[in-house]
């Protein structure tokens, strides 16, 4: 892991510039302090949005599969009752255009 880290000495000794320049280039580096234990990651901005990102979709992801598997199946009502509460009909889900989910 040498090769990703960068001592927080560097931002002492005037070199936060090479360091920025470093992770633009190659990626996420580990700041290490004089110890070797970890201070802080730096990383590239898209990086981090799409990390974000993959860590938003995980939690929403564990929340819906929480939800189904601790669903109340008693209060489930059949689509055909909401159809006909709401006045829809076959030929206007028919002529609906096709949906593509991710």
């Amino acid at each position: 892991m040498t090769n990703v880290t960068v001592p927080v000495s560097a931002f002492r000794e005037g070199k936060a510039s090479e360091v920025f320049e470093e992770v633009r280039r190659e990626g996420t580096r580990l700041v290490v302090g004089d110890d070797d234990s970890a201070v802080c990651i730096i990383m590239r901005p898209e990086d981090y949005v799409r990390m974000s990102g993959e860590f938003y979709d995980v939690g929403a992801m564990r929340v819906a599969e929480d939800r189904f598997n601790h669903i109340d199946r008693s209060r489930l009502i059949p689509a055909e009752e909401v159809y006909k509460e709401f006045g829809i009909t076959q030929e206007m889900i028919d002529a609906m255009p096709e949906v593509e989910l991710e």
